[in-house]
């Protein structure tokens, strides 16, 4: 029972945060949480860095992937340190990859991606849990299961990127095509239901010109399909089915990545497919290979009670609190020219 408590639970959560951030988020007045002054000019004016909620909800949404995962872990009676190490390998790579390959196709600075971080991270995943299984795990007596550690994978970036895309709304970013210019179905489909963003700082003003146009809601739905399949996922993750978790996850999550493209009108990179569609392609064909390379071996059904125990640690508290604090400073690298970075993905 302590299963369906705990998705039922999250689920309930999620829901309240998306009904208030889908109505309030694309209104100005959310986008700045504060600034730090830093000097005065010359005019009496104040120079200084703004905190937006786009690194809040940033922040949040690593944290929560994080969480997650740490506790599908433990689920998996895989110890604190062994699961924290894993974490830091993880989003070690993951983390400058959102920068840098935004800036490899998009050609500009202050730019993450979420896309080709993911992609990166289920590259090198399966390989850091291999090496983490002959060093540190054979010194301490634990060995993970691949298909398990990509299936707690899978589940924790889907529910990451799903409240990451709260941040996108806020800061007005990774928008969707105007109603005017799509199908009429799709104007069937979105007409008094889609954003409408306001504020001259939000990039879909500066970029496009967009603010105050109805646009179709693609971040809601981006956030509601990923966390709806993350939310199934762990279900079935702590009723011992992880193949098929990874498996549906991450199809799921890919393919609808290549698809919500079609419905986006920021910057993507030159031509018609984007490098995140063929990333996503090739992210899926990627993932029928790690299944036949690392079969279910049919371990322990996980304890969720032991996951939750290991998170109730000053220790661990701690470290997650450095996530937060980590990923907030990251996500608010700031840009002369704007209110914070220039897009995400």
């Amino acid at each position: 029972m302590l299963p369906e408590i705990f998705v039922i639970g999250l689920s309930i959560v999620l829901a309240s945060l998306f009904l208030w951030g889908f109505r309030v988020l694309p209104n100005e007045r959310w986008q700045v949480i504060g600034c730090l002054l830093s000097e005065k000019s010359p005019d009496g004016g104040w120079k200084g860095l703004n905190l937006t909620y786009y690194g809040f909800f940033n922040a949040t949404a690593y944290l929560l992937a994080a969480v997650v995962f740490f506790i599908l872990m433990g689920a998996l009676s895989v110890p604190p340190v062994g699961a924290m190490i894993l974490l830091v390998a993880i989003l070690g790579i993951c983390m400058p990859a959102s920068g840098l390959i935004a800036f490899w196709v998009e050609g500009k600075a202050n730019t993450f991606t979420v896309g080709g971080a993911s992609f990166i991270g289920l590259i090198a995943s399966p390989w850091i849990v291999l090496a983490m299984n002959w060093t540190l795990g054979s010194r301490l007596g634990f060995s993970i299961p691949v298909l398990s550690v990509l299936a707690a994978i899978s589940i924790a970036y889907a529910l990451g990127e799903g409240v990451g895309r709260l941040a996108c709304i806020s800061f007005g970013c990774c928008y969707g095509k105007p109603l005017s210019e799509c199908s009429p179905l799709i104007r069937r489909i979105f007409r008094g239901r889609g954003f409408i963003f306001s504020g001259a700082t939000k990039k879909i003003a500066y970029a496009d010109h967009l603010d105050g146009s109805e646009v179709v809601p693609i971040q809601a739905l981006t956030a509601l399909l990923l966390t709806g399949s993350g939310l199934f996922g762990c279900y079935f993750f702590l009723k011992g089915f992880h193949f098929t978790t990874f498996a549906v996850l991450l199809v799921v999550t890919q393919a609808w990545r290549i698809l919500s493209e079609f419905l986006r009108a920021d910057y993507r990179g030159k031509g018609r497919i984007s490098a995140y569609q063929i990333m996503a392609l090739i992210a899926i064909v990627y993932t029928f290979v790690l299944l036949t390379l690392f079969p279910t071996t049919g371990g322990k059904t996980p304890d969720l009670r032991e996951g939750l125990l290991a998170l109730w640690k000053p220790d661990v508290i701690l470290f997650f609190e450095m996530i937060w604090g980590a990923a907030f400073i990251y996500t608010e690298e700031p840009d002369d020219r704007r209110l914070g970075p220039t897009a995400c993905c």
